[in-house]
């Protein structure tokens, strides 16, 4: 598990490999990943949008920006979460991912980033190295 806190919010990420929805012989590898969003603050938070950096074994970079999560933009109370899974394919046996969350806090209208930590994408083909 790979955790991150920003103000209050802490994103716990879990990824997991899934060899049946890879392809390795097609140069297709799959992952899910599980994220956790607890608001440890004093007041509710929002979920508006967010920015991915993907980046493969070759160093290849893919950002992806978006309203919400899973088509969700989640209203999260203080000492409660959100969690969803959701999923991301590679060409590569390995890569990791990281990014930020754009979350606003209703009761002020303030608006900030929240990270998202970096996380290794493994696979069981792919050569054990620090990403």
């Amino acid at each position: 598990m790979y955790s991150a806190e920003t103000r209050s919010i802490v994103v716990s990420v879990r990824p997991a490999y899934l060899e049946d929805q890879s392809e390795p012989e097609s140069g297709r590898w799959f992952w899910a990943y599980t994220v956790r969003i607890e608001n440890q603050g004093a007041g509710p938070v929002q979920l508006l949008a967010r920015h991915w950096k993907i980046t493969n074994a070759r160093g290849k970079l893919e950002e992806v920006r978006g309203p919400g999560v899973i088509g969700k933009t989640p209203t999260i109370e203080p000492g409660k979460f959100f969690e969803y899974t959701s999923g991301c394919p590679l060409d590569t046996s390995s890569g990791f991912m990281a990014g930020t969350y754009q979350i606003t806090a209703p009761d002020s209208g303030e608006r900030f980033d929240v990270r998202i930590p970096a996380f290794s994408l493994d696979s069981p083909q792919a050569p054990r190295s620090i990403n």
